[in-house]
């Protein structure tokens, strides 16, 4: 399983973090995590087969992760490069999914929902399992941030999984939807004193790494106060193991 960082920030323009969107690549095919509002040219300048995308997730419906889904859309509705495709796209996320793509689609007549090849929307409730490629498996857990807001564990036929939590509060069962995870990508917007209960400090992201003991931690969704400070220092005081700081072009092997 392969695993790219295309945008480590978060609604906050940043000169180098573009907005949350991370690809996902197995045997089988590809999928997007997320689609925030740069998702489309950071896959074209990561030179990824964006034409040819399998799936793609949306954890919630803020705009720096669904933001770039219509523009995306309405890139792959007109593009040359995707006049001959004929495999289906999936799209999956939380209850009210459709309303929203639909309302966007309505919108000044784009028709986003009318691509050259078929659009397969999946509305995923919580705890619940489903497969988004033929080689892997996901399952969803219910995140205290929005009301929709969900993480999602992925597992591949190999064994080699991936939990990403996408924009989450403090939660021990976090922590236990996580055990074990070969990939662990956590958010962690603040350094410390978070003005708000909906989002991780360093501290608190590390105590999920603790509880969970993934093989790899990697921590996104930097806001820019982590511009101006040394990420291994910040870590090393709490931390004694290996933690990766998430930044645009990252590409990991499972």
């Amino acid at each position: 399983m392969k695993f790219i960082v295309l945008g480590s920030g978060t609604s906050v323009p940043q000169r180098q973090r573009s907005a949350p969107a991370f690809w996902v690549e197995t045997n089988s095919g590809s999928m997007l995590l997320d689609a925030g509002a740069d998702a489309a040219h950071r896959m074209a300048e990561e030179n990824l087969d964006w034409k040819n995308l399998d799936a793609i997730w949306i954890s919630h419906f803020h705009l720096d992760h669904f933001g770039g889904l219509a523009p995306f859309l309405f890139g792959t509705k007109w593009a040359p490069q995707t006049r001959e495709r004929r495999k289906p796209l999936q799209i999956f996320g939380p209850r009210g999914l459709v309303k929203l793509l639909r309302t966007f689609s309505d919108a000044n007549e784009y028709g986003l929902l009318d691509q050259p090849f078929l659009l397969k929307l999946h509305e995923v409730e919580p705890a619940r399992e489903f497969n988004v490629l033929a080689d892997l498996r996901a399952t969803t857990f219910s995140t205290p941030h929005t009301t929709e807001s969900l993480a999602v564990r992925l597992t591949a036929s190999t064994g080699k999984s991936l939990v990403y939590s996408s924009d989450t509060g403090f939660s021990q069962h976090l922590a236990d939807f996580s055990r074990g995870v070969t990939l662990l990508v956590l958010e962690c917007s603040f350094r410390r004193n978070k003005p708000v209960s909906t989002h991780l400090e360093i501290e608190e992201a590390i105590k999920i790494i603790r509880e969970c003991n993934p093989q790899t931690a990697l921590l996104t969704h930097l806001y820019p106060e982590w511009d101006d400070c040394n990420f291994a220092e910040e870590v090393s005081k709490l931390w004694s193991g290996e933690i990766i700081e998430a930044v645009d072009g990252l590409s990991l092997e499972l």
